[in-house]
């Protein structure tokens, strides 16, 4: 893969910057066809959907914060001189062609690419049809940028697949793919793993947990916990599941002081076994399914906890793995549970909703992977890069 050096990549996102600006007033006309196509007026697919002039600014201030980072490629992770004279120096080095698929969200054709550009990673789009004029037109904003640049428009291509063309396409790329990366529900990811023939990095489901102890100060759990419910219920960061610690001093009247805030703030609430003893005015859990769902909407299941281990037991079986809060006075426990709670980012009296590129100081994100392997959390700038090792000899060999 050809090098594109750094002035000129940032030169292709200042373009992008005023072209953006210029062109505001088509891509918000272009995400009313999209949300009139669309035909529903609320939920999260529909928030996730929306580009009004808010959210086109913040497309600017992503390309803005990426152009402003340190150009990834190229950096010296470790260099020795080994007894034997050879020079080994391990190097960042781009993916190659990069591809992901995305539901929704028009912001992601701007953030996604313009991480795998600067990156120096060629980088196919695999939007939804529910936001295919928004998308249309913020490639043409691409091109125009890398045309206005002498680049060629492969580097960014939004691809116009249906399911059936898009499952060809994983099974047989025109290129390699080096790494796809499946943005959205259960059903999609399910469906690149089954077709790909590249390596998958996996942007889960949210389902995330916060666990109310017994040492906890309960109007930071209040606080903490509606703000991670009804923030932003179409986050994959927001709240699904409350676990509250049997030994809560005063905890039947607790529990109704979480009852009291939710309802009144529109959050539907279901029960366990144990809770609906104490809100027994509540629908109980339908079925185990419920606990390993991302809700996505004003909905939030309130279950009970014995002890610290037990909060623990239920997180890391039902999570997705993406974001998980303990609200404590006590430091000790906090550590335990941040240590032991297998998720991509583990919280201490805050809220899960900052399990984000931006609010996590990386900027710009391709997703929240919660993958193991290369990368778990924000794929900032920085994770969009592989390695490779520059070894040199003076006819060195291995006897």
């Amino acid at each position: 893969m050809i090098l594109i050096d750094t002035k000129t990549k940032n030169n292709v996102l200042k373009s992008m910057i005023n072209i953006l600006d210029k062109r505001r007033k088509e891509i918000v006309a272009a995400n009313q066809k999209d949300l009139i196509n669309f035909g529903e007026t609320e939920g999260a697919m529909y928030d996730r959907l929306i580009v009004n002039d808010k959210k086109v600014d913040g497309m600017i201030q992503s390309v803005k914060e990426v152009m402003e980072q340190d150009d990834p490629v190229g950096q010296t992770i470790e260099h020795r001189k080994l007894d034997s004279g050879l020079a080994i120096t391990n190097k960042t080095a781009p993916f190659g062609n990069i591809m992901i698929i995305y539901e929704s969200r028009p912001d992601v054709t701007i953030e996604a690419a313009v991480l795998a550009f600067k990156a120096n990673n060629k980088i196919y789009l695999k939007g939804g049809k529910e936001a295919i004029h928004s998308n249309k037109i913020l490639e043409e904003c691409w091109h125009q940028a890398l045309l206005k640049n002498d680049l060629d428009t492969s580097w960014i291509q939004l691809l116009h697949l249906n399911r059936e063309e898009t499952q060809e396409f994983l099974k047989n790329p025109p290129e390699k793919l080096d790494l796809i990366v499946p943005r959205g529900g259960e059903r999609l990811i399910a469906f690149v793993k089954e077709h790909a023939t590249g390596a998958v990095l996996v942007s889960g489901r949210g389902n995330n947990f916060l666990y109310v102890s017994e040492n906890a100060d309960f109007e930071i759990a209040k606080k903490v916990m509606l703000n991670a419910k009804i923030d932003k219920i179409s986050g994959c960061n927001a709240l699904d599941k409350v676990l509250v610690s049997l030994n809560l001093p005063d905890y039947e009247n607790k529990l109704r002081e979480l009852q009291q805030m939710f309802r009144e703030n529109g959050v539907k609430i279901l029960v366990d076994e144990e809770i609906h003893k104490v809100l027994n005015d509540e629908d109980k859990i339908p079925s185990e399914d419920v606990w390993y769902e991302e809700f996505l909407a004003m909905k939030v299941v309130i279950g009970s906890a014995s002890q610290l281990d037990a909060a623990i037991e239920t997180i890391n079986k039902y999570s997705g793995g993406h974001s998980a809060s303990i609200i404590t006075t006590d430091e000790v426990e906090a550590l335990k549970f941040m240590e032991q709670v297998d998720s991509a980012a583990v919280y201490h009296n805050a809220s899960t909703r900052f399990t984000d590129g931006g609010a996590m100081g990386v900027g710009a994100e391709l997703a929240i992977s919660t993958d193991k392997l290369h990368h778990r959390g924000p794929l900032g700038l920085k994770q969009l890069v592989t390695n490779k090792y520059y070894v040199l000899g003076e006819g060195h060999i291995r006897a």
